[in-house]
C-alpha cells in the first residue's frame, strides 16, 4: 500500500477509534491486565508528564493532531492558549466536550498552513504517523508555525527493539508493527483491521534525521514504553 492510501487508512482508523476512548492510553484492555502491563506503562506515562512539565509550554501553544485529548488536558494546566488540529472530527468532539477552553481546528496536518505563529508546538504519539515522504514538508510547516525562539516538545511510542526492558507480552505485541516497512496493523473491539503508518524512532536517530533538515533535537527516553523531548527550529 502506497503511503497516500495508507495515509487515507490511518484516518479512518483514527475515526472510527474515537468511540473507544482512550483504553489504550488507559492501560485497560484485557490483555494489559494479564500481562502486568497496565502498572509498568503508567509508570512510564507519569515521565512524559514530567518531561512535558519540564518543558513547561507558555503563551500561544499549538498542539497537532490532539485526538481525544490526552495530552490537551495537560497543557491547559500550563497556558489557557491551546489551539488543537486534528483530522478526525469524531476525535475532536470528544477532546472539545473534554476540554471547552481549548480552540479546535479540523484539518489535514498534511496539508494545512498555520495562520498565525505559537510560542510552542507540541504533539504526542504522532510524528511516527508521518510518511518518510512526508516528513520534511510536515517539519517546514512546523517551522512556520513557530514564533522565533519557539520550540517543539513530542513524545512517542519507543522502538520495539529497544522495549524488551519492558513488561512480559509487551514487545511481542507491539512487533506485529514492522519497524523496517514503517506499516503497522490496528485491530478495534468489532474486528475491523486497518493499515497505518508507524514508523519507530531510536532517540539518536530521530535526532540525526531532524538534524539533516536543520532541526536541533534532544530526545531522550522512559524506562521502556516511550520517547520524549524537544527540538528548535533552523534559525
Amino acid at each position: 500500500m502506497d503511503a497516500g492510501h495508507l495515509v487515507t487508512e490511518q484516518l479512518a482508523y483514527y475515526r472510527a477509534r474515537a468511540a473507544e476512548g482512550d483504553e489504550w492510553w488507559e492501560g485497560r484492555a484485557e490483555d494489559d491486565l494479564e500481562t502486568g502491563l497496565r502498572g509498568a506503562w503508567r509508570a512510564d506515562a507519569l515521565q512524559l508528564r514530567a518531561d512535558l512539565e519540564r518543558f513547561a509550554p507558555s503563551g500561544d501553544v499549538l498542539e497537532l493532531a490532539g485526538g481525544t485529548g490526552v495530552f490537551t488536558a495537560e497543557l491547559l494546566r500550563h497556558t489557557g492558549r491551546v489551539t488543537v488540529v486534528d483530522a478526525a472530527p469524531e476525535a475532536l468532539a470528544v477532546n472539545r466536550a473534554r476540554h471547552p477552553g481549548a480552540t479546535f481546528v479540523e484539518a489535514d496536518l498534511f496539508d494545512w498552513e498555520p495562520p498565525r505563529q505559537f510560542d510552542a508546538v507540541c504533539s504526542s504519539f504522532w510524528i511516527s504517523h508521518v510518511p518518510a515522504g512526508r516528513w520534511t514538508g510536515f517539519w517546514a510547516m512546523v517551522a512556520r508555525a513557530l514564533r522565533p525562539g519557539g520550540r517543539v516538545w513530542l513524545c512517542d511510542n519507543a522502538h520495539p527493539a529497544d522495549a524488551t526492558a519492558g513488561p512480559a507480552g509487551y514487545h511481542e505485541r507491539v512487533a506485529a508493527a514492522d519497524p523496517a516497512s514503517g506499516v503497522g496493523e490496528r485491530r478495534l473491539r468489532d474486528g475491523r483491521v486497518f493499515q497505518i503508518v508507524k514508523r519507530y524512532w531510536r532517540p539518536a536517530e530521530l535526532e540525526r534525521d531532524l538534524a539533516a533538515i536543520g532541526w536541533t533535537a534532544r530526545i531522550s527516553t522512559t524506562d521502556w514504553a516511550f520517547i520524549h523531548g524537544e527540538a528548535v527550529p533552523p534559525e
